[in-house]
């Protein structure tokens, strides 16, 4: 064993190991971001701040921000130079690159004018030559909206419904329901969507069953922050307002309007009264967005739906008695389905229910006939343009429904059905059949005839030209090789 003067071979070894442990590579580095989530309101700016430790300086490395995929960054800088190229679409002027501090380590990405769509989890990426290191910040996003409002729908067997909206809350909002005490009362139903800027709007329903109760109050608030709104309305006050003895009419009988045409949706006051101070809105399912309103004297295009835009007209010549129509042009199969329309004044609203029924009465079918590999025959009956989804069927020379083998249905671009359905004949006596097929709202019916002993012996002299082509071949070929 060798020995150096004044050193043991056991000591050497530990002090090695104890200097390989404690080296550091000259490139290695870890990210650090800020330990809490970043909480930034709508509209305001957000800053995002990273930082190498130990402390190193940056300049010439590549830094970039990214939320999903590295390969999307929605900044990226190399060398002190930012890349735009990569650069997300949606970021585009509207980020800033900070780098006061980047000789220490330290970048900043501040993000103006913060949406809802912002919100989220973001990647903080260095890297200088192989190595790489990256830390991830949580950017919360918050919005308080409108205060709420309280709609009662005037009474009606005993019992009240109060409807309590907001329109800007982000993320989605609490809402809830207390009496006079502080007591919470159950929501019958909500109703919570993000609009076209991702804000939400809410609509909750509440029925008062006992007559009993005098004041309720509706809050509405997000996790985020700590504010809360709210409103209240004492229910025997708004019963005497005017609305609560009018009832709002609409067409008993459903309205029935082919692809294309207008749409006539008619509701009147009863009794008469002069509707130019109310809000009458044209709903479907719900308050907001709406197919059309109308509030001081004017249409409100800003909580209209998108699919209606450009699309309504309002006839009100008759408003002074209560009565208006909304024209919809140009009726489309997604047009169909349960309208409501509520006329509101001073917070209590009433409404009638329309049921509109959108048809189109397509092709006329057409039958198509394929000869199976076993012999048998398959035919098949096609239609387009129908709607709603039409009744087809297949039927004997005398009138019987015979059954289908499979039928196939989709709908195009416009919601319009195309259909299919086939008939296996197995049985020689099934010689004549039609395809039929019905629209049950308007009762109209188109049919098409198939003789299969016509088609046959079409097929046959079909055939015949083919059959003597051959023929003539043949004694081609067998002349040609006697004559050799």
């Amino acid at each position: 064993m060798v020995d150096f003067p004044g050193y043991s071979l056991s000591g050497m070894i530990a002090s090695f190991l104890f200097i390989l442990l404690t080296m550091k590579k000259s490139d290695d580095f870890r990210v650090i971001g800020p330990a809490y989530p970043i909480l930034a309101r709508v509209g305001e700016d957000a800053l995002l701040t990273c930082q190498l430790f130990p402390k190193r300086t940056a300049m010439h490395m590549e830094v970039r921000w990214y939320r999903s995929e590295p390969g999307t960054p929605v900044i990226a800088h190399w060398d002190g130079v930012e890349v735009t190229q990569m650069q997300v679409e949606e970021y585009r002027d509207r980020i800033e690159w900070i780098d006061d501090n980047i000789a220490k380590g330290s970048v900043t990405l501040k993000i103006h004018n913060i949406q809802p769509s912002d919100n989220g989890q973001y990647w903080c990426h260095f890297q200088e030559g192989n190595y790489h290191g990256e830390t991830s910040l949580l950017l919360k996003v918050a919005n308080v909206g409108s205060a709420p409002n309280i709609h009662m729908e005037g009474p009606r067997e005993g019992e009240v419904q109060l409807v309590c909206t907001a329109k800007g809350w982000f993320p989605e909002p609490q809402v809830y329901w207390e009496d006079i005490t502080g007591q919470r009362l159950l929501t019958l139903q909500a109703y919570h969507i993000q609009d076209e800027e991702g804000l939400f709007y809410v609509e909750d329903t509440l029925v008062i069953r006992n007559m009993s109760v005098e004041t309720v109050s509706c809050f509405i608030s997000i996790p985020v922050l700590t504010e809360v709104k709210g409103a209240v309305i004492a229910l025997p006050e708004k019963l005497q307002s005017e609305l609560a003895s009018l009832k709002v009419i609409g067409p008993s009988d459903p309205i029935i309007v082919r692809v294309g045409e207008d749409i006539q949706l008619t509701c009147s006051l009863f009794p008469k009264a002069n509707a130019q101070s109310m809000e009458v809105r044209w709903v479907q399912a719900h308050r907001y967005p709406a197919v059309y309103v109308y509030m001081n004297g004017d249409h409100v295009a800003r909580e209209q739906m998108v699919d209606y835009r450009g699309r309504t007209t309002l006839v009100s010549d008759a408003i002074h008695e209560g009565r208006l129509t909304l024209q919809i042009h140009n009726a489309t199969a997604s047009d169909d389905g349960q309208y409501q329309c509520l006329f509101e004044k001073d917070g209590v609203f009433q409404k009638a229910s329309l049921d509109l029924k959108v048809v189109a009465v397509g092709s006329s079918p057409r039958i198509t006939m394929e000869v199976l590999t076993d012999g048998e025959v398959q035919l098949m009956c096609t239609a387009s343009g129908w709607f709603p989804l039409p009744h087809m069927q297949w039927r004997d020379m005398e009138g019987k429904t015979i059954p289908s083998a499979s039928e196939i249905l989709h709908s195009d671009s416009h919601g319009l059905f195309h259909v299919e359905t086939l008939l296996l004949i197995t049985n020689s006596s099934l010689a004549n059949v039609t395809c039929s097929i019905s629209n049950l709202p308007l009762g109209e019916e188109k049919t098409a005839a198939f003789t299969l002993s016509e088609s046959r012996m079409t097929f046959s002299w079909a055939i015949l030209p083919v059959l003597g082509l051959l023929l003539v071949m043949a004694i081609g070929i067998i002349w040609r090789k006697n004559k050799k």
